[in-house]
């Protein structure tokens, strides 16, 4: 593996995992208010957002930069060992 791969919060995870790291973040309310889109504030689903983020890039995108934004902000947070 590149080391440009080994630096990318992206690699090795799947759509869903971000999906149900976000929602047991910040739960659907606060998902939907942060990243206006139907299928987080209309009946909300992992199963149907992941369906909608697959086929719109727009949104997809969002959704990993919240999650690594998530994930910068709780590395922060972290205390040090």
């Amino acid at each position: 593996m590149n080391e440009q791969q080994a630096k990318n919060p992206l690699h090795g995870v799947t759509l869903e995992q971000i999906m149900n790291f976000l929602v047991a973040d910040y739960g659907w309310e606060k998902l939907g208010k942060y990243i206006k889109i139907r299928c987080f504030t209309d009946n909300p689903s992992v199963q149907s957002s992941l369906k909608f983020l697959r086929k719109t890039p727009w949104a997809r995108e969002k959704v990993e930069k919240l999650y690594i934004s998530t994930l910068e902000r709780a590395n922060r947070k972290a205390p040090y060992k």
